[in-house]
């Protein structure tokens, strides 16, 4: 399938030579999280979103939609494949919250990108909905850290997950003063059918998170904007972070129209 790199372009607000380079890689990742926020509204209306490109385009790129990690992860793969680079999808178990001892499943999306004549490839990941999200690809090189401003990040390796070695990407200052770990992954290749199974446990299981509360991001060069629930909390680069509630779910529909650009269909009602 081919995909319409004007449109898409425009969407992030990118201009540049298109070519398989790292600083088009970097900079290309940065506009697209900047440009398409993050969002989880299809599970919490009751469907599991379309992973097929051209339902992608129509929501992230000509709709006034954004998506989750496979969405977003999916539509950026084909981009970059569409400029000249080789891309591995990955996924990842989260462990944002999660507890010592805690195994979870593989549910996250990402992806490796070989950039021609770099030694190694570059971890790439504009779908992970959470403060501690890269807002640029790095090295796949253990304990370098990537100064991705206004957010740090360093891969670390953590213990075999089975015969295969284990990355950790880590956060500084998501969470804690500290390296906050934000989720593991392995380089294990992963396919199309692999994703519409997740994907649709993740948007339609009754336990599932997405399935039950609103979430959705906003970035900008100097602040993160978060809904979740009816929570909207607003964190400066400086780590400021200043939080209100909603009233009910018509004062959502109206932030997430006014603050995230997302627009849903008149008529549209969220669950109480």
């Amino acid at each position: 399938m081919t995909i319409d790199l004007d449109a898409y372009f425009a969407r992030i607000g990118w201009t540049g030579e298109r070519r398989p380079t790292r600083d088009v890689l970097t900079s290309v990742h940065r506009a697209h999280i900047t440009g398409i926020p993050f969002e989880n509204l299809d599970p919490v209306l009751g469907s599991a979103p379309s992973l097929a490109l051209p339902d992608l385009e129509a929501k992230l790129v000509h709709g006034t939609r954004g998506g989750y990690c496979y969405e977003h992860n999916t539509l950026l793969a084909a981009v970059l494949r569409a400029l000249g680079f080789e891309v591995t999808l990955l996924t990842a178990r989260v462990l944002v919250g999660a507890r010592p001892g805690d195994v979870r499943p593989r549910t996250h999306m990402l992806m490796l990108t070989e950039v021609p004549g770099e030694p190694v490839p570059y971890v790439t990941d504009v779908g992970f909905g959470s403060i501690g999200a890269l807002l640029e690809p790095i090295p796949l090189t253990a304990g370098t850290e990537a100064h991705d401003t206004p957010r740090r990040h360093r891969l670390v390796r953590a213990h075999q997950d089975g015969p295969l070695e284990t990355w950790t990407l880590q956060a500084h200052g998501a969470e804690t003063d500290g390296w906050d770990d934000q989720y593991a992954f392995t380089v294990e290749p992963f396919e199309r059918p692999d994703y519409e199974v997740i994907n649709w446990y993740i948007a339609t299981h009754p336990r599932s998170p997405f399935a039950r509360a609103v979430y959705a991001q906003r970035t900008t060069d100097d602040t993160h904007l978060s809904l979740t629930g009816r929570t909207v909390t607003e964190t400066a680069a400086d780590g400021t972070r200043k939080e209100r509630e909603l009233a009910d779910a018509d004062e959502v529909l109206a932030v997430l129209r006014a603050d995230f650009g997302i627009r849903l269909p008149e008529g549209t009602r969220l669950p109480e």
